[in-house]
């Protein structure tokens, strides 16, 4: 629901700040990404039932990429965008349009969508800290 899709994106922001240096655009970008997947997963995956959503995030420190990954249980619904008010269907475009890499795969299990970020510095100072 919206206020899991608020509280998730919340506990990202705070982790990004805390481990990685991104410029003020690039933490914008993997939140508003990490916000969309989100949202379209609280919106569309159930229709209506409960469920669950997994935000999970993953740095590769050797190759300073961030992984977001956003994935449900729900069921996949295709949309024809020319159907959409046009205010409406712009989210899958905004991701592919600010991560590095977008993908997407559906199963009968669900729904995964994954989008990296290359270039992104880790926080040496905050690994330090952390390991205090």
């Amino acid at each position: 629901d919206a206020l899991s899709v608020a509280r998730l994106r919340h506990d990202l922001a705070d982790w990004l700040r805390t481990h990685l240096m991104l410029d003020r655009d690039r933490l914008n970008d993997v939140l508003l990404v990490a916000n969309e997947a989100l949202t379209n997963s609280a919106e569309y995956a159930y229709r209506g039932r409960e469920g669950t959503m997994t935000l999970d995030v993953h740095y590769d420190g050797a190759e300073g990429s961030l992984l977001v990954d956003v994935s449900d249980r729900g069921t996949w619904r295709h949309v024809d965008p020319a159907a959409q008010p046009n205010t409406r269907g712009r989210g899958l475009p905004l991701m592919r349009a600010l991560s590095d890499r977008m993908s997407i795969s559906w199963t009968s299990d669900g729904t995964s969508v994954q989008m990296r970020f290359d270039n992104c510095a880790a926080d040496v100072r905050a690994d330090a800290m952390a390991s205090v």
